[in-house]
Parts: structure tokens; sequence; C-alpha cells
């Protein structure tokens, strides 16, 4: 650590927030970085289950060595120089610049990415699959990573297992980008485009490079939103669960409908005057439309095709009898 110039940003107000994209929900997370403000690595990255899963004094410790190898590979003229996007500056977002500079309030890293999606929203360039649903866990292709140990596999299932990889692996790149760390990888495989059949992996085994090509399976983008309290993400109040197969065949519902059965009703519901679902109702169809090419519930099509505080007409199998009920979806207005 001692071989470093150790910056802590406790506020956005002037940073670049082009150089240092990232998931702007994470946190924690460090830049490693030059003075010629070429990234080499990054560290830090979560998933939905816990703040700080990928978060290990042992791996921080290997990154730290990493790092320092990088920078004299660069001194050396060994790593190749990248380009840096056009800055972008937070007071280049008007939302942002009334919620914040107008009323001396700070600038926090949350409100980035909030306010970057809301202003996407406002010009149409929002897209939910690629700005809603950020860092896809890798925990669905199969990888479970030794996280004290970087990127070193400790377990691979289903498309991973499937492609070749293998306890041991070391993963060294995603789709030919290299990456050292979780946070690296996290970054790196959420530029996967939503649409892909595949992601190409090349780990280290026994000291030799292979080449792995993972099949994606459907909804591999999709994450669990909660943590994130999103302004874009219409809140709803309620969790469901796919229907299944024979659950569709005995209510007589489409087999590729998004069927599904309320898990969870949050008593804000009832306060905020959303909807009046309860847990066990089969909502199966939003607005007439029981068939979506990329949802597989009733609440993932609302997130996908609605906007907060748009409203919509559930159609819901309850008791066996078939009832409409109104939902008002909500905006979150409050940010911490």
């Amino acid at each position: 650590m001692s071989q470093y110039v150790c910056v802590r940003v406790t506020r956005m107000d002037e940073i670049d927030v082009a150089l240092f994209e990232r998931d702007w929900h994470n946190t924690l997370y460090f830049f490693f970085l030059n003075s010629d403000e070429q990234i080499y690595m990054r560290y830090g990255g979560r998933d939905p289950a816990s703040p700080d899963t990928y978060l290990n004094l042992d791996s921080i410790e290997l990154a730290l060595k990493r790092g320092l190898e990088l920078h004299e590979q660069y001194k050396q003229g060994k790593l190749p120089k990248t380009g840096k996007p056009g800055p972008k500056f937070p007071r280049e977002y008007p939302l942002l610049v009334e919620r914040t500079f107008k009323r001396n309030a700070c600038v926090e890293c949350h409100l980035i990415g909030d306010f970057q999606n809301l202003h996407r929203e406002q010009d149409g360039t929002l897209d939910k699959l690629v700005h809603l649903f950020r860092s896809p866990d890798i925990k669905t292709i199969g990888i479970d990573l030794d996280i004290p140990k970087g990127l070193l596999v400790k377990g691979a299932r289903a498309a991973a297992a499937d492609a070749g990889m293998k306890p041991g692996d070391t993963i060294a790149a995603v789709n030919g980008r290299p990456v050292y760390t979780f946070a690296d990888l996290q970054f790196v495989y959420d530029k996967t485009p939503r649409n892909a059949d595949i992601v190409k992996l090349t780990v280290e085994r026994a000291g030799k490079p292979q080449e792995l090509t993972l099949k994606l399976p459907e909804r591999w983008w999709w994450t669990d939103l909660r943590f994130r309290q999103s302004s874009v993400d219409p809140k709803l109040y309620f969790d469901s669960k796919p229907l299944t197969a024979g659950g569709k065949e005995k209510f007589g519902l489409k087999p590729n409908g998004f069927a599904s059965q309320v898990s969870y009703v949050s008593s804000m519901a009832q306060l905020m005057k959303v909807h009046e679902l309860k847990t066990g109702d089969i909502v199966y169809a939003v607005d007439g439309v029981d068939v979506d090419p990329l949802a597989n519930t009733a609440e993932l099509y609302i997130q996908l095709h609605k906007k907060p505080g748009d409203s919509a007409q559930l159609d819901v199998i309850r008791d066996g009898a078939r009832i409409k009920i109104e939902l008002k979806s909500q905006r979150m207005s409050f940010r911490k």
C-alpha cells in the first residue's frame, strides 16, 4: 500500500464520471491507475445477496501486488496504452444539479447512476436490460470463486461446467479483455450485449491459457433490483415466482406465458395503495398481455414495459376464480 498514492473520494462533485465509469451501486470501489489516467484494474463489486460478498483482505492484497506489476510493465512499454473516454462531469446532468448543487448537497455515488438513468428515461435512451439490470450475477452461469484468491475458480456448474471450466482454473479474460479481479470480471461481463447467446472466457490452467465458450441461459442478465432503490424501476411491492408448466396446464394458461404466483406482498402496497394482491394469487396477464419474449413473471414484465407511476390492469386467479386487479406503480422519490 505504501507504494501507491492513495486518494479517497468522499464526494463526486468534480469527478470525471466517464473516466471512473462503474456500477454506481457498489458499496466500495477502488481504481488502480497511473498519472496518465490509464486504469490498470479495479477492485470492488457485489452481488444482490450482500454488499461485501466479493470483498476480502486477502484478495485486495493480491490486487495491490498485481497493480504494481502492471505499473512496471507500463513503465517499460510492455503494457499498451488505452484511450480515455470523453470527460463527463456531474454538473452536466441538470436533474442532478437540481437535486444536489443547487441545494448545497453532496453528489454521492449512487446518485450518479440514478440520475444518469433519469436523463436516459427523459430523452428516450433508457435500455432497461443494460441500464437497470446491471452487473449480472456470475453464479447464474455457474461460476463460484474462491474469493480470497481472486479469480480462482472454486466450483463450476451449469453453463460454466458445460463449457469445460474446472475448479482450479483462474479466469484471465472475458471476451478477449484481460481481467485481474472480480471487479474487472463484473465490469467487463456487464458489457456483454444483452441479446448475446455466448460469452468467451480465457482461463489459465496449469500455467497455460484455455479458451472456453459459455452458452448463456435465458435471462442471464436478470438480477435482483431491490437493493438498488432505482428511480426508473417501477415500485410494485410484491414478489412473484414463475408458475410451473404443470401449474399453467392446471389453470388452462399458455405454456409460454409469463404467469407467476405471488410469493410476497409488502405492507407498503396497502399503505401506498398500489394494489390489492395477496400471497398465492396467480397473475397471468398485464393489460391483456400474457406472453413476452423476455419476461417469465408478471413482475418482470411490468418492470420492463412500464414506467414508475404507470397503471396497469392485472388478470388474476384467486382461489380458482378469475378477477381483475388495478395496479398503480410508484416512483422512488426519496434518496438518502
